[in-house]
Formats: C-alpha cells, sequence, structure tokens
C-alpha cells in the first residue's frame, strides 16, 4: 500500500513538472518559479501535503545538486578556466563586492548572525547560469561581443563555489576555526590536484572514461561522479564542489557525449530539487520576509547590472553591449537554493529559506526582462538626458534685405 501511494505521488510531481515546464516555455520563461511554486503549494503549510514520497524526493533532489554541478564543470575545461582566472579576475573580484555585501548587510541587519551573513551573501552573488544560458539562446545573443565577458564572469562565480561551498558546509555544521580551515584545506587541495591532473592527463582520463556505446559512457559518468561526491561528503566537502571537479576533469568528445546523455537526467533531478526547497518551506512564512526580499532583490538587481556594464566596458564591449552584458548577469536561481539548503538543512534561520524562495522567485522572473529592456531602457534614457541642442533662430525679412551702402 506504501508503495503504491509513493508511485502515486512521485508520479503526479513528475507530471506537474512536465505540464508546469510547457506552460513556461510557451511564456518563454524560466520554469523554476512554477518548480518552487509547486513545491510550496504541496509541502508544509500548503495547499496538500505530501508525506509517502517525501525521502525520495529528498533522495533525488540531492541528485539534482550533483548534476547541477557535474553539467556545470563539462561546460569548461582546465585550460579554459586558469585563462579565465588570469584574465578576468578582476571582474570577479568587483563582482563579489558588489553582489555578495548586500546579502551579508542584510542578514546582518535582521539580526541573524555572521553564519547567516555569509550564507545570504552567496544567495545574493552568484547568478543562474542556467537561466542566463536559457536566456542568451532566446534573444540570439550568442554570437554577441558581450558574451564572453558575461561567461566569464559565470565562470569566475563557479570557480568562487569551489572554495565558497566547503566554507559554509563547515560554518553551518558548526566546526570550529580548526576544523574549518581543514575542511577548506581538503576542498583547495582537491581543487588544485583535479586541475593538475585535467591540465596533465585530461586525455587519460577521458580516454578511461570514454565509450562508443552510449549506454556504457551513462553508466560510467554517472557512478564516477556520485562515488566522487559520496567521497568528497564523507571528507566534510560539498558533495556538489567533487561533481563539479568531476565535470572539470572530463574534456573533449567525452565532455559533449556526457553533456547530451545527462541533460534529460540533470533537468529531471534539478526540477525535483527545486521542489523539494519549496516543499520544506511553509508559505505562511514568506509574507513577514516578503519586503527585505524585495529590497534585496532592488538592489542586488542594480549591483548585477553594474557588474557586467564595468566588465564589459574593461574588455572594450560598446556601451549598448555593456548595457546588455549587465542585464544579462541579473537572473539568480539554482546555486542561490543550493547555498540557502544547506543552511535550512542544518537548522541556521528558520527565515533565511523563506527569504531566499522569495528573492529567488523575484530574480528569476526578473532576469529575463532586465536581459531583454535593460540596453533600450538605458538607451531612451541617454536620449533623454542629451542637452537639446537650441534651433536657428528664423530669419526674418529685415534680416534678408540686402544692406544698403
Amino acid at each position: 500500500m506504501h508503495s503504491a501511494v509513493l508511485l502515486i505521488e512521485f508520479g503526479s510531481i513528475i507530471l506537474g513538472l512536465g505540464l508546469l515546464g510547457r506552460f513556461a516555455a510557451r511564456f518563454q520563461l524560466s520554469p523554476i518559479p512554477l518548480y518552487l511554486l509547486a513545491g510550496l503549494a504541496f509541502g508544509e503549510g500548503g495547499l496538500l501535503p505530501l508525506g509517502a514520497s517525501e525521502q525520495f524526493v529528498a533522495t533525488g533532489a540531492e541528485i539534482g545538486v550533483i548534476l547541477l554541478l557535474l553539467m556545470l564543470g563539462l561546460e569548461y575545461t582546465a585550460s579554459d578556466l586558469v585563462s579565465n582566472l588570469k584574465t578576468h579576475y578582476p571582474s570577479g573580484l568587483v563582482d563579489c563586492a558588489l553582489n555578495a555585501l548586500p546579502g551579508a548587510a542584510v542578514a546582518l541587519l535582521l539580526g541573524w548572525g555572521p553564519v547567516a551573513a555569509v550564507v545570504l551573501a552567496g544567495v545574493t552573488w552568484i547568478s543562474s547560469s542556467g537561466v542566463i544560458a536559457k536566456v542568451l539562446g532566446d534573444l540570439g545573443r550568442v554570437g554577441n561581443r558581450e558574451t564572453p565577458v558575461i561567461l566569464s564572469v559565470l565562470v569566475l562565480e563557479d570557480l568562487a563555489m569551489a572554495v565558497y561551498l566547503p566554507i559554509v558546509t563547515a560554518l553551518v555544521a558548526g566546526a570550529g576555526l580548526m576544523a574549518g580551515s581543514v575542511t577548506l584545506a581538503i576542498a583547495l587541495g582537491a581543487a588544485g590536484f583535479v586541475l593538475f591532473l585535467a591540465l596533465r592527463y585530461g586525455r587519460v582520463i577521458s580516454r578511461f572514461v570514454s565509450s562508443d556505446d552510449p549506454e556504457k559512457l551513462l553508466l560510467v559518468v554517472l557512478g564516477l561522479t556520485i562515488l566522487v561526491a559520496g567521497v568528497a561528503q564523507q571528507l566534510q566537502v560539498s558533495a556538489a564542489v567533487g561533481a563539479f571537479l568531476v565535470g572539470i576533469a572530463l574534456s573533449g568528445e567525452v565532455a559533449e557525449g556526457a553533456h547530451t546523455l545527462l541533460s534529460p537526467l540533470r533537468d529531471l533531478f534539478a526540477a525535483v530539487f527545486f521542489v523539494f526547497f519549496g516543499l520544506h518551506t511553509d508559505p505562511s512564512s514568506i509574507p513577514p520576509v516578503l519586503l527585505p526580499a524585495l529590497g534585496l532583490a532592488a538592489v542586488t538587481a542594480l549591483t548585477k547590472i553594474a557588474t557586467g556594464y564595468w566588465a564589459a566596458r574593461r574588455a572594450g564591449i560598446s556601451v549598448k553591449g555593456r548595457w546588455r552584458a549587465g542585464g544579462a548577469l541579473v537572473a539568480r536561481g539554482e546555486f542561490s537554493i543550493v547555498i540557502a539548503g544547506l543552511a535550512v538543512a542544518a537548522g541556521v534561520e528558520p527565515s533565511l529559506g523563506p527569504l531566499a524562495t522569495a528573492y529567488v522567485l523575484i530574480l528569476v522572473v526578473l532576469g529575463p526582462l532586465t536581459a531583454r529592456y535593460t540596453e533600450p531602457v538605458a538607451t531612451w534614457w541617454a536620449r533623454r538626458r542629451e542637452p537639446r541642442r537650441p534651433e536657428p533662430a528664423p530669419r526674418t525679412a529685415e534680416a534678408e534685405a540686402p544692406v544698403a551702402d
């Protein structure tokens, strides 16, 4: 009986997510806010709380986070990462300063303490690579001159995650300074070791994993990723970081083949992850934090636009391209929820989850709009601000008459 209820509940969840995804696609929107709303509707304090499938959904959500980070790692080679670090690290520093500090400041102003401040700083800092990539494709801007600048900022944020997530994991677990330092050292050592292997022996690793049979390639890559993620978690390093490093280590045809095979699984389990986060957020807890979420969303939307503008200007992009780069970076999504989820699971601050949910809902809807309209609005405003040239005075008949000698 229990298994039948589980199948009915989980099947209903998957079917509902598919219908929500189709609805979002019809209106060219990101489905993430709809997935979060679905979780709110069927979670604690929702319309119809789920019971039997909760543990299964929790496991699926964990796999979703692992696949999100794996797919992100597959997008870049180790040499790409090193090149981006050397060329664009000032943009990454500006990005961190402008977008992490508002989140930390709000957490401290609300009296949530330093651990919550570090968590909320990450929530407001990291843009959504998935949403931004989809928006750039929908708007036909993949080949634009400013797009490499946008991707460089996203890559630097992803690299920062490899350092940031172990710190957050140690902090929310209540680890002391020594334990936290050991965790960070292990994470940095693992990241450095994987980058070294990827640079020196990337072809050997890819050849070992490679297979002409899609089934075998899928099983080897998925099994290796989950295994490494589990070992990383056992070492008190985030499982997501382990998955990200596996993605970086794979390159060439293996990375392309794995990306194609794993994309549907990523989409499925990532959707389950967003639902799971919503399931653990009581809808009645959102209204009290809605005002701070709106204010934080407004401030960090502007700071992201400023980040993109500055990075594009530094790369010599035209003014219109600078505004397009800034508008494209506004969306927050999967990584903000991943970071908040770590704190929620550890019980750091009860209001942090609702605030993060409301914040992401606002910006994941606003992000595609700013990507589309920031540049036209900025151009219109600049034209309005231009001083009008005085019109020449009309020539009178007297002025036109010939002067008498």
